[in-house]
């Protein structure tokens, strides 16, 4: 056996076995945790494959910032998770029956691959090239007119979830820089007379 080969059925092994940890524990923060090795495990392939830049994008963002994510706000909302779990067996059927259908073309598109190899798509690989630099050059040559808008609305869609999830609660004191910029020696200062033999009440 190759090292190729050996470092392949490591990772896909370990991917699975960590896949099917995310849907056995009932900590959802030992989830969440596997969830993280699952997808280190997922880049490790990425790299066999060549595709280094997409094991670092799933390292960098789906690692680094969304379940980073999650793990906090399932820490720190501290959900009942019993309740939630209460409804499983009533939408159970459902579930079962849309996973069954999942597999059945998971095995349709396992069976085409097999028996006609030649239907797979192949990408052009250039000579010299890295991946990632192959990546950039199509992305910011033939697609650059999609490339820029589609950040375009993804910054507009985060700047609208945060302005949707923003919630102002009685009590709470904000700075109001309009308010710091328009102060006057009349607004921001007070003078007490203080009766002779007497304190501040």
């Amino acid at each position: 056996m190759t090292l190729p080969a050996l470092f392949f059925y490591l990772f896909a092994g370990l991917c699975v076995a960590s896949g099917f940890m995310v849907i056995a524990v009932k900590n959802p923060v030992h989830a969440v945790l596997f969830l993280i090795l699952a997808f280190f495990n997922a880049a490790g392939l990425f790299v066999l494959l060549g595709a280094e830049f997409l094991a670092m994008i799933l390292i960098v963002v789906y690692v680094g910032a969304i379940l980073v994510l999650f793990l906090f706000v399932v820490m720190m909302l501290d959900v009942d998770f019993a309740e939630l779990k209460a409804g499983f067996l009533k939408f159970l059927p459902v579930g079962a029956t849309i996973g069954i259908l999942f597999l059945v073309e998971l095995l349709f598109v396992l069976g085409a691959w097999v028996t006609a190899p030649a239907i797979a798509p192949q990408a052009p690989t250039a000579q010299g090239v890295s991946n990632t630099a192959a990546l950039g050059r199509i992305l910011y040559t033939n697609y650059v007119y999609l490339f820029e808008p589609a950040g375009l609305i993804l910054l507009v869609a985060m700047v609208g979830a945060i302005v949707l999830t923003l919630r102002h609660r009685e009590g709470v004191k904000r700075q109001s820089v309009a308010a710091q910029i328009a102060r006057t020696r009349q607004t921001g200062m007070e003078v007490v007379k203080i009766e002779s033999g007497r304190g501040l009440s």
